[in-house]
């Protein structure tokens, strides 16, 4: 006679898995979470089924219909997680510290080295982001809006706040964000996703350079140190 299993010992997605594998709807919740990231992060949000997320987390499609509504759900709840991962308002508040003082390096450094930091913790979530710029799903333009752009706009007024001191040289302030911001996603990118070994940098000398090299470009330039250079070209 085949084998009988009571309820106690059945697991949807695992059969016969014992009763002390069972999770906490939380558990369950977040197992699925990690689980959808590792496959959206692969796939894509469009080429990931909720089948594949169910078999790779060991359960049937029925449990994570029953802790989300549809795909669309869960990856709202991904952007979710993440969101509040990053903790964009705590970083925001230890840059705000540094543009207080008008310490240029300080708050440079520190932008390139969260960056370049959390890209090292999470590769897979560098991937979904970069997927969904692709597949440009709604829903990661928002977690982009929210997420990113404050950043980008605390940048942007802290370059003009300095413009207008006379510490920085005139320019486009958007510009300038995206120069700096762009050096340090494409170093990001080059050594964590396509492992270009003809990049040999560090991430530590990486953001020393960059920072150098980007406040160097913005720093003002007096009318008396112009005058000066061009009488020695003379």
């Amino acid at each position: 006679m085949a084998q009988e299993f009571s309820k106690q010992n059945y697991q949807p997605g695992g059969v016969g898995a014992p009763a002390t594998s069972r999770m906490t709807a939380k558990s369950r919740r977040q197992q699925l979470i990690e689980t959808a990231i590792r496959l959206f992060s692969q796939k894509g949000f469009r080429g990931t089924t909720t089948k594949e997320i169910a078999v790779a987390a060991g359960v049937t499609e029925a449990i994570i219909f029953r802790h989300f509504k549809s795909k669309d759900d869960l990856y709202a709840a991904i952007l979710d997680h993440k969101a509040c991962e990053a903790n964009l308002n705590k970083k925001l508040d230890e840059l705000r510290v540094y543009a207080e003082r008008r310490d240029d390096e300080r708050l440079f450094r520190t932008v390139a080295a969260k960056i370049l930091g959390h890209h090292r913790r999470d590769r897979d979530f560098l991937r979904l982001m970069l997927y969904s710029a692709l597949e440009k799903h709604e829903l990661a333009r928002s977690f982009r809006i929210k997420q990113m752009r404050p950043l980008h706009d605390f940048l942007r007024s802290y370059i003009v706040r300095r413009q207008s001191e006379g510490a920085f040289r005139e320019c486009d302030a958007t510009a300038a964000v995206q120069s700096f911001l762009g050096s340090v996603l494409h170093h990001s990118m080059m050594t964590g996703l396509f492992s270009a070994d003809f990049v040999k940098l560090t991430d530590k000398d990486a953001i020393e350079n960059f920072t150098n090299i980007f406040l160097d470009g913005l720093r003002h330039v007096p009318a008396t140190r112009k005058l000066a250079k061009k009488s020695k070209t003379k």
